[in-house]
């Protein structure tokens, strides 16, 4: 199956059960925004690169060529359709932008391989936990 229809097909499920179980005076509903993983150096324009292996600095332009990530466009269509509260964690576009914060091959005591969801650098779970911090006391 396509990644991106199971995907969908999940958080339509999710987004059904969140309408039907969800009581927003006793509970809120946080989802955290799409980790974009940065496995095309196109998307960013680095004729130089091939993925973000050893990318040492972030998108300077604060403009992501690629547009939006095609999971965040699915997630955005499906929150719309949720008739509960949900707060989105959204910092894809930022983690689009900080192709330079994944451990990839900086860590795991040398084994390479990428690692998009994880991160080591300031700034992208800086803005998660902002954010989570206002929608905790937003009233």
């Amino acid at each position: 199956m396509n990644r991106t229809v199971a995907y969908e097909k999940a958080l339509r499920t999710w987004a059904r059960w969140v309408n039907l179980n969800v009581d927003p005076a006793k509970t809120k509903v946080f989802f955290q925004g799409v980790s974009p993983d940065h496995m095309n150096s196109k998307d960013w324009v680095d004729r130089t690169a091939n993925t973000c292996v050893g990318e040492i600095r972030p998108l300077l332009s604060g403009e992501y060529l690629a547009g939006p990530h095609p999971a965040q466009v699915i997630l955005n269509k499906v929150l719309r359709s949720v008739s509960k509260p949900v707060h989105l964690l959204d910092i894809t576009g930022l983690s689009q932008l900080r192709k330079d914060g994944h451990p990839s091959v900086f860590g795991y005591r040398g084994r390479h391989g990428i690692d998009c969801t994880h991160w080591c650098l300031p700034g992208v779970p800086d803005t998660w936990n902002e954010l989570l911090f206002a929608a905790l006391i937003k009233t």
